[in-house]
């Protein structure tokens, strides 16, 4: 069991990073011919930027508290803060390039994001290989993996159907469509004084 906490975390990342992508189109501007965009992609990229000091920063320091773990960042723990920020910096920058990514191609989760995780997952093997140099031996099998990664996002892409959700009825809409359910009701009754057929049909009014 203990072996499997790192996948369920890492299946969890993959859950949220990948909600992530449409959530961040919603925060897109509107499309006005002929004006340009109403906000630039850094405004949503500062209300990230407080999601990420809110759930990191306090909630990195609450359990620190809870596991009873030291607030000293220097000597020996010196390297917690120096990759920790790296890591920080290189997410923040990832997290700007997508949402610029997100804002361009007005939100368009389906393009962007099968590259953005089938370019990770070739970037980390990449950095690896690089970290391990000649340490270790490298298989054929790793770039062979890689190509088809980059055949699964372009597959990915072409094919995930594409297009907007329905947009919500307006009042108007609304308003216009019980008027014409009323006038249809209303042109469905029978004249005064004429008189309904057994088989529910109005007939001529009688002359007697």
């Amino acid at each position: 069991m203990i072996k499997m906490i790192p996948i369920l975390f890492a299946i969890g990342t993959a859950i949220f990073w990948g909600c992530y992508g449409p959530t961040i189109g919603n925060a897109q501007a509107p499309r006005i011919p002929g004006q340009p965009p109403a906000w630039t992609p850094f405004k949503p990229y500062v209300f990230i930027g407080i999601a990420y000091l809110v759930i990191a920063v306090a909630g990195g320091l609450v359990m620190m508290k809870v596991k009873g773990d030291s607030f000293n960042f220097t000597g020996d723990h010196f390297p917690t803060m120096k990759w920790g920020f790296l890591a920080g910096a290189l997410g923040a920058a990832g997290a700007l390039c997508l949402t610029s990514a997100m804002m361009l191609s007005r939100g368009n989760a389906l393009l962007v994001m099968p590259i953005v995780f089938g370019g990770a997952v070739s970037v980390t093997a990449i950095v690896s290989v690089l970290k391990l140099g000649s340490h270790v031996q490298i298989s054929p099998l790793l770039w062979v993996g890689m190509a088809l990664t980059v055949a699964g996002v372009v597959i990915v892409a072409m094919n995930t159907p594409h297009g907007h959700a329905p947009a919500k009825p307006t009042a108007q809409s609304e308003s216009a469509t019980a008027d014409l359910a009323t006038s249809d009701t209303s042109s469905g009754e029978p004249e005064p004084g004429a008189s309904v057929a057994g088989d529910g049909t109005p007939s001529e009014p009688s002359l007697e």
